[in-house]
């Protein structure tokens, strides 16, 4: 067994799908209120909206993605005035890692693992 998707339920489809398009340097544009995918390739990210109030209280989320520059990375969440939960800190294991939160409030994780 594999992930094969993690899909985001959110109220506004449209406000978290740019931005996660604009954090992940997706250049594709999508205006359907409902559905949309911002990675297509598995594990696909997608975001959708079923219909249901959705709060970080209610259906907590965390999501890890790698990145190659912690650094550029926290500098463009920073631009887009993402809540920064921890900057970027050496864990234990030796990967950089910094969390933040997303316009809904789902907690997210960057790390760049030791080359």
């Amino acid at each position: 067994m594999k992930l094969g998707e993690v899909c985001l339920l959110t109220g506004d489809v449209c406000r978290l799908a740019d931005f996660y398009r604009d954090l992940l340097y997706i250049s594709e544009t999508c205006t359907d209120p409902v559905h949309q995918t911002i990675i297509a390739a598995e594990p696909s990210l997608t975001v959708y909206n079923d219909g249901q109030p959705h709060c970080a209280d209610r259906s907590p989320v965390a999501l890890a993605f790698t990145v190659e520059d912690i650094e550029a990375a926290y500098q463009k969440l920073l631009s887009l005035n993402a809540p920064i939960v921890q900057p970027p800190a050496v864990q234990p294991w030796g990967a950089v890692n910094l969390v933040f939160l997303d316009p809904d409030g789902n907690q997210v994780y960057l790390r760049q693992f030791p080359h």
